[in-house]
């Protein structure tokens, strides 16, 4: 009978073990269970609030790409309008200065009446009248061998000449007529500036008082005539019977006198400097005269 009793005895302290040892593996499966779901939780919610601040983040940068965008877009057409505005003024102001761009037509205008025409029988050529009183300069050449010299106006009267002097080194002659005059100035031939632009008055082949247009190619050119190194090298188109012909500078002055062209070429004229025809003016006229005249 004890035996019986202590089998019962020992069967429910044994079964109290087991629902002990159940109890806790029931209890450690409960906090490990609560365990991962706060763990899952945990990552949930930081995972939500990582995706929220990258949503965040990336709204950002969307809204500055576009404010970027929108500021880039902006610029180019202010950048745009404003080239647009200054190419637009550039053209204007090219336009306002080529229309005030001076030319030689109030020049031509005043100096072509200074302008003579000078026939011998043997040549004809160009002069100009340096006085209001009739002093003619042209070129000596010619009048070699002519035996009267014709001076023909630009308003066409017609006059015979008296041969003053001449030089025949500088191929100068100095002529004078009974009659007033429309005098052109003679310059300062040391102020000549390469590129300069010039015009030519003549009569090439006879077409009296043509105009023609170049610039200044050189300065303190040698003749091949003489060698001396005081002539204006131009493209002006000069021919026969521009010879003795001023050279005329953008004021009107006289800054050369047409006096011969390389045979053969284009655009290689040859003007003696102004300065020296005053120093020839002054030497003839203080010699033959006794006074000077310019």
């Amino acid at each position: 009978m004890k035996n019986i009793e202590s089998f019962h005895i020992l069967h429910r302290h044994e079964k109290k073990r087991v629902n002990l040892h159940l109890f806790t593996i029931y209890i450690f499966t409960l906090v490990l269970l609560t365990a991962q779901v706060a763990i899952i939780y945990y990552f949930s919610i930081k995972l939500n609030f990582l995706n929220a601040n990258l949503t965040s983040k990336l709204t950002e940068i969307e809204d500055d790409i576009l404010l970027n965008e929108i500021q880039n877009t902006n610029t180019i057409k202010q950048l745009t309008s404003e080239i647009s505005t200054l190419e637009s003024s550039f053209r204007t102001e090219l336009s306002n200065k080529i229309s005030a761009s001076p030319d030689f037509s109030a020049v031509i205008d005043d100096a072509i009446k200074s302008v003579v025409t000078i026939e011998t029988d043997r040549a004809q050529g160009t002069g100009f009248f340096i006085t209001n009183d009739g002093f003619i300069i042209t070129n000596s050449h010619i009048l070699f061998g002519g035996r009267y010299a014709r001076i023909i106006t630009y308003e066409k009267k017609e006059y015979f000449a008296k041969l003053v002097g001449y030089n025949l080194t500088l191929d100068l002659a100095l002529l004078k007529i009974n009659s007033t005059s429309e005098k052109i100035d003679l310059g300062d031939s040391d102020n000549i500036r390469l590129g300069e632009k010039v015009i030519a008055i003549g009569n090439p082949l006879g077409l009296s008082f043509t105009v023609t247009e170049g610039i200044v190619s050189g300065i303190d050119r040698a003749s091949p005539n003489n060698n001396l190194s005081s002539y204006i090298q131009t493209d002006v188109s000069l021919n026969p019977g521009n010879s003795g012909g001023p050279l005329i500078n953008r004021d009107g002055n006289v800054v050369g006198i047409n006096n011969f062209k390389i045979s053969g070429t284009e655009g290689l004229g040859f003007a003696l400097e102004s300065n020296s025809i005053k120093e020839f003016i002054d030497d003839t006229t203080d010699e033959i005269l006794g006074r000077s005249i310019i």
